[in-house]
């Protein structure tokens, strides 16, 4: 159990820390203590099943809503002490659109460079500048209601940066995007990490998760059944093996005989052996080998995916997939 000096040192050094978080409206828990750690500079996803309990988080972390109970500091502020700073330290963007449609992408962008106090002149410079990286400028003077799904949301990033936050809290925010529009949502969001912004993503998508993440929490029922990197979940997961194949079957005899445990198939000359995929037990299989002085034909490490993590952390919670077969909105 950590020391409370340590517990301040550990929060001082990441962009969020929370601790015990608890909400509830009504009878209904939604976070239920929930633990952060968020080193600065990373992707940090929260995945889970709708009704997990992410959005909440991110509307708690804003101070937007208020916890129940528990503490979380933001950018080194705490959240209930310091709302006003914690905003100035932050970006927010939803699942769905801050844009105004009725106004052009510029006036969008001016707008927000006004809410921020920016000078005329600065404001103009911010929004040209950004405009220009998120690829907008050329629809710059139509009305947002005529942008596709996928500039929408460039452009609500792009206002949610008018500011300069070092914390961004993305809320799904490729819910609903064509694949391209979706991978083109996940390169300006390496670039932001590139430049040093923090940025916590909810998401249900699965392989945003695995593309995006330095580390992921699975969440469930308000609280975090398993958090670490991509990898380090996958190992969580049984079903992981090693498969072997041998076109000789004396050599596939010797194999079994060495690597005692494995499970055989001999129409096929293939052995399966559970492996949590390590490049430590990997080794450890081929020496014993080795030293049988057999060598497979084939070697193929199967490993559980996120799919699998997801499946069998929440309960009756499905993942969402990327539906390739749907039509992709006009890239523009």
């Amino acid at each position: 159990m950590p020391t409370s000096s340590q517990g301040r040192s550990r929060a001082s050094r990441a962009a969020v820390a929370a601790t015990g978080l608890r909400k509830a409206y009504g009878d209904k828990t939604v976070l239920d203590g929930l633990d952060l750690h968020i080193p600065a500079g990373s992707v940090f996803a929260l995945l889970g099943p709708n009704g997990a309990g992410k959005t909440t988080t991110v509307k708690i972390l804003s101070t937007l809503v208020s916890p129940d109970g528990g503490q979380a500091e933001v950018a080194g502020h705490d959240i209930a002490t310091s709302p006003h700073e914690v905003r100035a330290a932050i970006g927010v963007t939803g699942q769905f659109s801050a844009v105004d449609g009725l106004l052009t992408g510029e006036e969008n962008m001016l707008l927000m460079a006004d809410l921020h106090h920016l000078s005329r002149r600065e404001g103009r410079r911010v929004t040209a500048a950004l405009l220009e990286r998120f690829d907008l400028a050329d629809a710059a003077g139509k009305p947002a209601q005529s942008y596709s799904g996928g500039m929408k949301r460039r452009l609500d990033i792009a206002m949610t940066l008018v500011g300069d936050p070092r914390i961004i809290f993305l809320d799904e925010p490729t819910t609903g995007l064509d694949p391209r529009s979706r991978h083109t949502m996940w390169q300006i969001v390496r670039e932001l990490v590139s430049d040093g912004v923090t940025v916590l993503l909810t998401t249900q998508y699965l392989e945003e998760a695995d593309q995006l993440a330095d580390r992921i929490a699975v969440l469930d029922g308000g609280r975090i059944a398993a958090e670490g990197t991509a990898e380090e979940l996958k190992r969580t997961v049984p079903g992981g093996h090693l498969r072997l194949r041998f076109s000789d079957p004396a050599a596939y005899r010797s194999a079994a005989d060495a690597l005692r445990g494995a499970a055989r198939d001999d129409e096929a000359l293939a052995l399966r052996i559970p492996s949590d995929g390590s490049q430590r037990e990997l080794r450890s299989h081929l020496d014993r080998l080795d030293a049988a002085g057999v060598e497979a034909d084939e070697l193929t490490v199967h490993t559980p995916d996120l799919d699998d993590v997801f499946l069998a952390l929440t309960g009756s919670g499905r993942p969402t997939r990327t539906n390739t077969d749907q039509p992709e909105e006009t890239a523009r």
